[in-house]
């Protein structure tokens, strides 16, 4: 999901670097390619757009990303539906999270395919999240700024985290905190 307006940021902060890098592509650098069967990015950004065909992802375009995030949601959830026992949402802004544990928490699915996954640090949850098909249709009837945290709500007990390190989860929402995750990334 790559469709936001960057609001606290300030900027576009999907293409603010780090490393020589855009904030996206660790996004997608963290993505176990060979365990999903389609990789769609919802995004309004053209830069995006671009840096998903380089990796080969297709794309979908939100060009009303003042709907709020039920919206992106909706748009890749409509994309995948048809084809996916299940969906993988994950956000772009979080340059700390590793390839392994987006791995590990496919695998923690795939051993419980009927629960919701979502990866977290003991007992403060995050992104991403994997939601099986019995969920499309809540996820599809989102409105206004809510995500999957909803859903989530409503289904606890169909929960189970997969524990990752705490930085991990860290998004860049703010100028402080993409400093923050850039310290991180350069020591």
């Amino acid at each position: 999901m790559a469709a936001g307006n960057s609001r606290r940021f300030g900027s576009n902060k999907l293409t603010a670097l780090i490393n020589g890098k855009p904030l996206l592509s660790y996004a997608f650098d963290a993505l176990p390619v060979e365990k999903l069967s389609h990789i769609v990015t919802v995004t309004r950004y053209e830069e995006a757009e671009a840096l998903a065909a380089s990796y080969g992802f297709c794309c979908i375009r939100n060009d009303h990303p003042e709907k709020g995030l039920s919206h992106t949601v909706r748009l890749g959830t409509q994309a995948l539906c048809a084809q996916c026992d299940a969906i993988l949402y994950m956000v772009s802004d979080q340059p700390l999270l590793r390839r392994e544990s987006v791995a590990g928490l496919i695998d923690l699915y795939q051993k419980h395919p009927d629960h919701i996954v979502s990866a977290a640090s003991g007992k403060k949850r995050g992104n991403p999240c994997i939601f099986p098909r019995k969920y499309f249709s809540l996820l599809l009837n989102l409105r206004g700024d809510t995500g999957g945290s909803a859903v989530i709500r409503d289904h606890r007990e169909e929960l189970l985290l997969f524990d990752i390190r705490e930085e991990e989860l860290l998004d860049a929402d703010t100028p402080e905190a993409f400093a923050q995750i850039r310290s991180f990334l350069l020591s």
